[in-house]
């Protein structure tokens, strides 16, 4: 049985995400007590299900912590991918001011809203630190619920074996990534901003592509980021990774970055040797796709 877990931090987009497993044809489940995750996958089982999305969070309280045992023991007879959902601090305040709905781990009594809030955050945050650490991670501060719930359309279509590359543009103006393995900067590359003609484009255009591939600092850095994660793909392989994340930053996100994603992901998904070794490879933009934070 595929069996995803949806998790994260409250107010990050896990229904969203649920319902995208819902729409793909999974049996979903919501807010599942954790001492009841083994015995519902022994029931879908016996009815032979082979695909369930199950929605478990922090309200479950210290009860969270059996969590990454269980899931290994599932893991001995089913396919087991942990999906963790998160955001920034700021951006969660917001939406959960705007919605007017209380956190689930907020006291009844509170004094202070906001505070009240962010201490249920940062309490959440140490809750489920154990499973992000095994988990693909999504950063939705900057996601609209349409473009999550492309991610995870994505995340359907990966082989359930073999490390996924991730390659995501961004821009430096609005913060890294927080969910990154690699970061390259490429700010310092010319900027297609400046050209009047190029500024309302994209790096994935034809004539933001024609203008930065003559430029040949930008193929200098286009190469040294190709040999950099070459040389060190295998050693990401051998660390047991599902996931590796690889994000490259100019200043807005819109021209440099997205154009170097495009180049390298093409690079690295022409290499027919990387076929046997089970690699998948995702494009992100991170900045092309957002709009304000709280749509989720």
């Amino acid at each position: 049985m595929q069996i995803n877990l949806i998790t994260g931090i409250s107010g990050s987009g896990k229904s969203v995400a649920l319902r995208a497993f819902e729409d793909a044809g999974y049996d979903c489940v919501d807010n599942l007590p954790v001492s009841l995750l083994e015995n519902l996958v022994a029931t879908l089982a016996n009815e032979n299900s082979e695909r369930v999305a199950v929605a478990i969070d922090a309200r479950r309280g210290q009860s969270i912590a059996q969590l990454p045992s269980i899931l290994e023991n599932l893991k001995r007879e089913h396919q087991v991918r942990i999906v963790f959902l998160n955001a920034d601090t700021n951006t969660l305040v917001q939406r959960f001011s705007e919605t007017r709905r209380r956190h689930p781990l907020s006291s009844a009594d509170q004094q202070s809203q906001s505070a009240t809030l962010i201490e249920a955050i940062d309490k959440e945050r140490s809750l489920l630190e154990p499973l992000r650490n095994q988990a693909h991670s999504i950063d939705t501060s900057n996601l609209p619920a349409h473009a999550l719930r492309s991610r995870i359309q994505d995340l359907l279509k990966d082989k359930p074996l073999g490390l996924t590359v991730v390659f995501e543009s961004f821009g430096f103006k609005k913060g890294v990534p927080s969910e990154v393995d690699l970061v390259f900067d490429v700010r310092c590359l010319p900027n297609p901003h400046y050209d009047k003609a190029l500024r309302p484009l994209t790096g994935s255009d034809k004539s933001v592509k024609e203008f930065l591939e003559k430029l040949p600092e930008v193929v200098s850095m286009e190469n040294d980021i190709v040999q950099f994660i070459e040389k060190w793909l295998p050693h990401y392989i051998a660390d047991g990774r599902s996931y590796l994340t690889v994000a490259i930053g100019c200043t807005g996100g819109q021209h440099r970055s997205v154009y170097l994603v495009n180049r390298i992901s093409e690079h690295f998904r022409a290499q027919k040797d990387l076929i046997a070794l089970q690699l998948n490879f995702l494009d992100r933009h991170r900045e092309l796709d957002s709009t304000p934070a709280t749509t989720l």
